[in-house]
């Protein structure tokens, strides 16, 4: 090993954890010290261990099947919830690895404290719109509404007009809701879309 050539990694491998989940600390405590937040977060949060989730997702279809129950809803759904007695909370959850379903009891402080770590902080959203429903986009897409309402009805459309006209004219799109010809405004340029 000379260190100027690639050594073959193991199967599962994908990124060394560890090392990942140290840059990521550090990157979010650079972030956040130029922040009011940084000031209530304890010190203690800093010195220990973290854990990054990391492993390859494969298709994004697999990705997205994984993503898409954190996005509408909340942590625990309330049928998932028990018993409540005696200041405990206990509900059932799925074991990752086996399968099967189980129950857990905790205290109802540490079922709150779990519970609001998966509550979003003020500002911050679950889900992003890119593209043309991009924040960027907001001005251009409200003048284009604007635009659209304020366009005159059509008095008639390709097939009330005279068949000599229709002959004459250039074949028109119809809208396939209303059935009236589409009309051109002007081509929308691409844009790049920005990852947060």
């Amino acid at each position: 090993m000379n260190g100027q050539s690639w050594q073959p990694a193991q199967n599962n491998f994908f990124l060394p954890v560890p090392a990942l989940s140290r840059v990521f600390r550090g990157k979010l405590q650079q972030a956040l010290r130029h922040t009011a937040s940084y000031t209530h977060i304890p010190a203690k949060v800093w010195r220990q261990k973290w854990v990054v989730h990391c492993e390859p997702v494969g298709s994004g279809l697999n990705a997205l099947k994984y993503l898409a129950p954190y996005i509408f809803r909340v942590a625990i759904s309330n049928n998932r919830i028990l018993k409540l007695e005696n200041d405990c909370v206990t509900f059932r959850y799925r074991d990752t690895e086996t399968g099967a379903e189980k129950r857990c009891t905790l205290g109802a402080q540490e079922f709150i404290h779990r519970f609001l770590q998966h509550v979003l902080p003020t500002g911050f959203v679950k889900l992003r719109y890119y593209g043309f429903f991009a924040a960027t986009q907001r001005a251009r897409l409200t003048a284009l509404q604007q635009h659209l309402t304020k366009l005159p009805a059509p008095t008639s459309s390709v097939e009330t007009q005279p068949e000599t006209d229709q002959a004459q004219a250039s074949p028109k799109l119809l809208c396939p809701q209303c059935g009236q010809p589409l009309l051109f405004q002007r081509t929308l340029p691409p844009t790049r879309c920005h990852s947060p």
